[in-house]
C-alpha cells in the first residue's frame, strides 16, 4: 500500500511537471500572439518534454489495475528500464550542460526541478524497487537508442525547416554540422554508458535477491 501511494506521488509530480512547461508555453505564445498549435508542437520538441512523458505514462500504467496491451508494453522491465535511461540522460545532461546558462524564477523553476531534478530520482527509485530484475541484456541497448537517435534526427529536421533548435548543443545556425554531429555523439555515448550502469545494477539486484 505504502510503494502504491509513493507511486501514485510521483505520477502526479511527473504529470503536473509536464502540464506547468505546457501551460507557460501556451501563455508565452498567447501573449505574441503566436499560434497555440505551433506551441504545441514546441511543447513535445524537447527530449526532455518526451521522457518525461514516459516516466509519468509507465508510473500511471503501474497504478492503473485494468489490463491493456498499453499497460503491458510500458510495464515490460526493459521497456520501463529504457525509460530509466532515457530520465537519467536528461537529469545528467541538464546539470553539465544546460543549467549553468539559466536561472529560471517562479513557475518556470518548478517545471525545470520536476523535470530534470525531482522526477529523474523518482523514477530511478521506482525501477528499483518496482521494476522486475535479471531480465536486462546488452542487447537492448540497441533497441534503446533508436529514440535518441530518431529524436535527433527530427530535431536537425525541424531546426532546417524553422531555424530553431531545441538545445543550444545541437544549434546547427551557430555551431555548424560537424560540431553538432561531435556533441550529439558525446551524448550518445553518455546514453549507452548510461544504460550499461543499469544493466548491471539489473543483473546485481537479481543475484542479490536470489541469494
Amino acid at each position: 500500500m505504502l510503494r502504491r501511494r509513493l507511486v501514485a506521488v510521483a505520477a502526479v509530480l511527473g504529470w503536473a511537471g509536464l502540464s506547468i512547461q505546457m501551460y507557460l508555453i501556451f501563455y508565452s505564445r498567447w501573449t505574441l500572439g503566436a499560434s497555440l498549435i505551433g506551441g504545441l508542437v514546441s511543447f513535445f520538441s524537447f527530449f526532455t518534454v518526451l521522457s518525461n512523458t514516459l516516466v509519468a505514462t509507465v508510473l500511471t500504467c503501474e497504478l492503473t489495475s485494468r489490463e491493456s496491451a498499453a499497460r503491458r508494453w510500458f510495464l515490460q522491465p526493459w521497456v520501463s528500464s529504457g525509460v530509466a535511461v532515457s530520465i537519467t540522460v536528461v537529469g545528467l545532461a541538464y546539470s553539465v550542460l544546460l543549467r549553468h546558462l539559466w536561472h529560471p524564477e517562479g513557475w518556470q523553476w518548478l517545471a525545470d526541478e520536476l523535470m530534470h531534478d525531482v522526477m529523474p530520482l523518482l523514477f530511478l527509485g521506482y525501477w528499483w524497487t518496482c521494476v522486475p530484475k535479471g531480465t536486462l541484456r546488452v542487447w537492448h541497448i540497441a533497441v534503446w537508442v533508436i529514440y535518441p537517435l530518431l529524436y535527433f534526427a527530427y530535431s536537425l529536421l525541424r531546426g532546417h525547416l524553422l531555424a530553431t533548435y531545441p538545445y543550444p548543443f545541437i544549434d546547427v545556425e551557430k555551431l555548424g554540422y560537424p560540431q553538432v554531429f561531435i556533441n550529439a555523439g558525446g551524448l550518445l555515448l553518455g546514453f549507452v554508458l548510461v544504460a550499461l550502469l543499469l544493466i548491471g545494477l539489473d543483473r546485481w539486484r537479481a543475484t542479490t535477491r536470489s541469494l
